[in-house]
């Protein structure tokens, strides 16, 4: 009877752990299954979160159904707990398994905002003031506050930051990539200067990278960039005065309204170079790699002047006398699509 007792009760152990394991299998298995969206779902893991936390905000999101299996889990592969803090994007037909996964390799979602060649450090200021999921610090400092922050204190700001595209994360600043912009321009423009060539009339970087701002305003047709620059380069060399409409622009500040009088070339202001010789004393506008290459190496020839066509690109002419015909052609008789940019892009004026 004894015996028979003893084969029951292991008979029920057995049949127990059978089921206990089911239910574990069952469990665990919930979490390679593909989850359903219907948008994506940003999840924040904090600095400090346990593991058990992040498993309990998984079932408060809906991403789980019970905490219970994504502890068990942690458990059984321990390299799969060990989460970093951040901000992650998890999208449709994700498991939690790939949650987990995307969690331990640190692969948080980054954000973009674009820094366009041709801006002002004004328009650079306003992207960053209306971009979405960036921490705001600068909102309310003045342009010097910015600049002792990035290192420069005293110094001017325009032309002073790279264009590019810039990623950042949900814990980074405006100021971070402020920062980070404008030690990629430092860096850049190192790297140009360094393989300058020889005999351009710049005294410094800082000089070519003015330069390289009035050639980025100047044209939006990037296989005319060197063109411009050569143009440029030989007025300085001559020497002549610069007198290009770009400057002539910034120096007018708010005053701009979309057309340049003749008394506004006759208005004295340091970025007017119709009236003051050599270059401004700042850049006038962000500058690409591809314009501060072009203020380095700038086109051979012996063209002075330039005029519009009105499809975004220029005719380049030797004397004055070719110039007056050219401007006779193209600006005093323009054409009813006159577009001072390439077809597809923004005009910069």
């Amino acid at each position: 009877m004894f015996k028979k007792l003893i084969v029951a009760v292991m008979c029920a152990a057995v049949l127990v752990g059978a089921g206990t394991g089911l239910w574990v299998w069952q469990g665990l298995g919930s979490l390679s299954k593909p989850v359903v969206m219907t948008e994506p779902v940003l999840f924040d893991v904090s600095v400090g979160t346990a593991f058990g936390g992040v498993a309990r905000q998984l079932e408060a999101r809906g991403l789980v159904e019970q905490s219970l299996w994504v502890r068990v889990y942690g458990r059984l592969f321990p390299g799969q707990a060990r989460i970093k803090a951040g901000e992650y994007e998890f999208t449709d037909g994700m498991t939690v398994e790939a949650m987990l996964e995307k969690m331990v390799d640190g692969d948080i979602k980054h954000w973009a905002v674009q820094f366009i060649e041709g801006w002002m450090f004004s328009d650079l200021r306003a992207a960053l003031a209306s971009t979405e999921r960036l921490e705001k610090l600068t909102s309310d400092w003045s342009d010097a506050q910015i600049m002792e922050a990035v290192g420069a204190e005293g110094e001017h700001p325009e032309g002073r930051f790279f264009p590019d595209t810039y990623l950042f994360t949900g814990s980074e600043s405006d100021l971070d990539l402020l920062r980070r912009s404008f030690e990629r321009m430092e860096s850049v423009l190192a790297e140009e200067w360094e393989s300058r060539e020889e005999g351009l009339p710049y005294d410094s970087a800082y000089e070519a990278l003015i330069m390289a701002s009035i050639v980025e305003r100047e044209t939006g047709a990037p296989h005319e960039r060197e063109q411009v620059a050569g143009v440029f380069v030989r007025r300085l060399q001559k020497p002549m005065r610069l007198q290009t409409d770009p400057t002539v622009i910034y120096g007018m500040g708010d005053k701009y309204k979309g057309r340049i009088g003749s008394r506004d070339l006759r208005t004295h202001t340091p970025y007017n170079t119709y009236r003051i010789d050599g270059l401004p004393p700042t850049p006038i506008a962000l500058a690409g790699r591809e314009a501060i290459y072009a203020s380095l190496h700038p086109g051979s020839g012996k063209a002075l002047y330039f005029v519009a066509r009105g499809d975004g690109t220029h005719k380049f002419s030797n004397t004055l006398a070719e110039h007056q015909k050219a401007v006779r052609a193209f600006q005093l008789n323009r054409r009813s699509d006159y577009r001072s940019s390439p077809a597809g892009k923004d005009d910069k004026e």
